[in-house]
């Protein structure tokens, strides 16, 4: 099954730059095992934002909501799924 999902990172000001920085650099090895094992398939980002918009795919809602919940910075992300279905075109 087919997933839109977009995303905004909001850190914490609060946070130090040596968190953020280690923060990202597991975000993105995260997110490129997640590419590996087929579940990320595109990923886009929002110009002029934290904000990413991304073509994931899973067997279910529950799968998806796992590899969501394994990304690093997913505490402090606003996320919006929407599953997507095929297009009778497509068919």
């Amino acid at each position: 099954m087919e997933f839109l999902v977009r995303f905004e990172t909001r850190l914490p000001d609060t946070m130090g730059e040596e968190e953020r920085k280690r923060l990202r650099e597991a975000e993105r090895a995260r997110a490129m095992r997640l590419r590996e094992d087929g579940l990320l398939k595109r990923l886009w980002r929002v110009p002029g934002r934290r904000a990413v918009v991304g073509l994931w795919e899973a067997p279910d809602a529950t799968a998806l909501h796992d590899a969501l919940a394994s990304l690093p910075q997913f505490p402090w992300m606003d996320v919006t799924v929407e599953a997507l279905a095929v297009h009778p075109q497509e068919v």
